[in-house]
């Protein structure tokens, strides 16, 4: 293939300050001339809805913004990207975490970089993606053991995709847990688990016990609340729902979708990766996304 005739790399950056945002545009424009910047943002909303309209090559992203973080942005991401398509962007994290903390993103990034961007560590970076977009685009010869483009070391897309998913899964355990020792720790009512929903209609209060309910499901700015009989609407966000609930009984299946595994009866995996759960007496077939599509394997 001639490379002349390829058309210039692209990249997304979304970060919430802009001094920082036009400083990572400048020195990419240095190191890396070729590279197109098309779109810089300042949420994760953003950086997901220009991320599925433009098709970037390479995505910054923040990993602290307001709203949907960046890892956030990178779920919704590994979630909507349409199959078949052309191949999800290659995901650069931006973080202030300190480099010892950062040790533990280092088997799971693609890349991150560590803010302010040293220009020295950013060449390294532009580097590697260079070597990776050159290998997809030559048709993803299986790199040698070691070599930092793994991750696309195979011809299936799909494969690709679920390499991606486990890294943001990895990323996203790593920041819990950096997040968490970084807190004071909560008092005993924070911990303290749901155990009755309180919906208002009107002047009328429903309390509604949770294990009655089938599922949450985020919408516009509230939560639908399902139960067998009826749904009620919360105003809160599946967000500030989730640390309230039992992980063990209520499963995230997407990022806006939460449900009680006891009233999962069945699982259908399609070729997509995505599975249709099927609850048990209700109507309602939800869908589980390729994010969290390896909760349900036969044992």
């Amino acid at each position: 293939m001639d490379m002349k005739t390829l058309p210039r790399p692209t990249a997304l950056i979304a970060d919430d300050e802009p001094l920082l945002a036009e400083g990572l545009q400048a020195d990419l424009a240095a190191l890396w001339p070729e590279l197109e910047v098309t779109a810089t943002v300042r949420d994760g909303a953003s950086a997901f809805e220009q991320a599925l309209a433009l098709r970037p090559d390479v995505c910054f992203l923040d990993i602290r913004m307001p709203g949907m973080d960046g890892l956030e942005a990178a779920r919704a991401l590994v979630e909507d990207w349409p199959q078949p398509g052309p191949a999800l962007p290659l995901l650069v994290f931006v973080t202030a975490y300190d480099q010892h903390a950062l040790a533990a993103f280092e088997a799971h990034a693609v890349d991150y970089l560590v803010k302010p961007v040293d220009r020295e560590r950013l060449g390294r970076c532009a580097t590697r993606l260079k070597g990776l977009l050159a290998r997809e685009r030559e048709g993803n010869p299986a790199p040698e053991p070691g070599d930092p483009g793994k991750m696309l070391g195979s011809l299936d897309a799909a494969r690709l995709l679920e390499q991606t998913i486990q890294q943001l899964q990895g990323l996203a355990a790593s920041s819990a847990a950096l997040a968490s020792a970084s807190r004071p720790a909560a008092g005993p009512a924070q911990q303290e688990r749901l155990t009755v929903v309180q919906a208002q209609v009107g002047s009328t209060v429903h309390l509604v016990p949770v294990e009655e309910v089938l599922y949450f499901e985020a919408a516009d700015k509230y939560v639908r609340v399902v139960t067998a009989e009826r749904e009620h609407l919360i105003r809160t966000s599946l967000r500030e729902l989730l640390p309230r609930l039992d992980p063990a009984v209520f499963w995230q299946v997407h990022r806006g979708t939460v449900v009680q595994a006891r009233c999962i009866t069945s699982a259908q995996r399609e070729e997509s990766g995505i599975v249709r759960l099927r609850l048990r007496g209700h109507k309602d077939v939800l869908t589980a996304s390729r994010l969290y599509a390896h909760l349900f394997r036969g044992m």
